[in-house]
């Protein structure tokens, strides 16, 4: 795997870590492989139970690196949308394995939207968000337009979309865009912890549950009560379901194996 993408697996948590420090981890094609491979790799290992991405340096993710935008013998706009992000945002969504990201510094552009695509996301108080694509002309991508009026509304999606403000970890924090914020300092802990706390739950029923959430935007009422009907069933015929209530009986905390 590139060195743009560092992957670790400890404890059932699969870490994934931007490693292009020196260009505010902005994204070109080797590093939106490489990406999508450790997502692949988290994703599809019985072991991981958890995928975890964060970002070393300064900020999260600044995006797409321009200048292989904008070069006449890269690969156009065209793939670097259909190639490199529509696919890192389909297997974080499309995994059946939550994902918690963290973000410090600014997470702007692609970058932004990768990171709302978690299930979970924590912000350092230096964190930022950013939809900076009308400021060079373009929309947002990346599951942009599709995940923030789920997150924060209309009206407020449709005004960072068209005026690209930025947005404060705390301000994300409070409109519902994010998980929560936490001081720099303690970002990397109160991510592991989380992370700690989802690998030791059933996998399987988090899973269900990404994939009801993921439908029922798109479902009306009668439609999503039967589809939870069939993921109930399905969840109750796992071996975490079976631990899950023998411990309730047995009065005691329960041990999950992520099966």
């Amino acid at each position: 795997m590139s060195q743009l993408i560092e992957s670790t697996l400890d404890n059932g948590i699969w870490t994934i870590t931007l490693n292009r420090p020196e260009k505010f981890n902005s994204i070109n094609k080797a590093m939106a492989m490489a990406f999508q491979e450790a997502l692949d790799l988290g994703m599809n290992n019985e072991q991981v139970r958890v995928l975890l991405i964060r970002a070393n340096g300064k900020a999260f993710c600044a995006g797409q690196d321009l200048s292989e935008a904008i070069d006449p013998s890269g690969p156009g706009i065209e793939k670097i949308v259909a190639e490199h992000y529509n696919p890192i945002v389909r297997k974080i969504r499309h995994g059946k394995k939550p994902v918690v990201g963290l973000v410090q510094g600014v997470a702007a552009g692609a970058g932004a939207n990768i990171a709302l695509a978690c299930d979970l996301v924590i912000a350092g108080e230096s964190g930022s968000f950013i939809q900076a694509f009308s400021k060079i002309g373009l929309i947002p991508d990346s599951g942009g337009t599709f995940m923030l009026p789920r997150l924060i509304g209309w009206q407020r999606a449709a005004a960072l979309c068209f005026l690209g403000d930025k947005v404060s970890g705390k301000e994300a924090a409070d409109m519902g865009m994010i998980y929560k914020v936490v001081s720099d300092e303690a970002l990397e802990s109160e991510g592991l912890k989380l992370a700690q706390r989802l690998a030791a739950m059933p996998t399987m029923a988090l899973g269900y549950t990404k994939h009801l959430l993921n439908e029922a935007a798109n479902h009306g009422l009668d439609e999503q009560l039967e589809l939870e009907k069939e993921y109930q069933v399905h969840a109750a015929q796992t071996k975490d379901h079976q631990e899950g209530v023998l411990a309730f009986l047995e009065k005691r905390n329960p041990v999950f194996k992520g099966n």
